[in-house]
């Protein structure tokens, strides 16, 4: 049976594979996201879409900063355990080694790319929230970035 229309549509569009990241109460997490984007030059500013049942989405809230860790071609198997778990249930970052960046944020070892940033606004999308943030911190390497491929998690 043939995909309907729009799903063959979405299925066409390109997306990077990024782990964002919050750190408030003590507690830090984060979790493996498509829908990032670049959003304004002037300030810099990118764009994130959480689902509201994540538990990083309330963390991204309360914390009032993110990160945004652009994974490496070599890091598929990060991006399932960002990916497969609940914050709720685990520490994702126990046998992860990261850091924190100036506004507290997680930073991931070995990725192409990072950005800390300080949430300035956020708006309801259907069943996400669209977190927007104003890269306070940059850093890029020189890792190819890893792309999404449905099939890589979905089979």
């Amino acid at each position: 049976m043939a995909k309907e229309p729009l799903a063959s549509a979405f299925g066409k569009f390109t997306y990077g594979v990024y782990v964002v990241g919050a750190r408030h109460g003590g507690r830090a997490n984060a979790l493996t996201c498509a829908w990032v984007m670049r959003v304004s030059h002037r300030p810099p500013l990118v764009a994130v879409a959480v689902g509201e049942t994540r538990f990083s989405h309330d963390l991204i809230a309360e914390a009032g900063a993110f990160s945004v860790n652009v994974l490496a071609r070599d890091q598929l198997e990060l991006a399932r355990h960002f990916g497969s778990k609940s914050g709720r249930d685990v520490d994702k970052f126990a046998e992860v080694p990261y850091r924190t960046a100036a506004t507290g944020a997680p930073i991931l070892e070995g990725v192409a790319a990072w950005l800390d940033c300080r949430l300035v606004g956020s708006f309801p999308a259907g069943d996400h929230t669209v977190f927007v943030g104003e890269v306070v911190k940059a850093w890029a390497g020189d890792k190819e970035p890893l792309r999404y491929d449905p099939r890589d998690y979905w089979g």
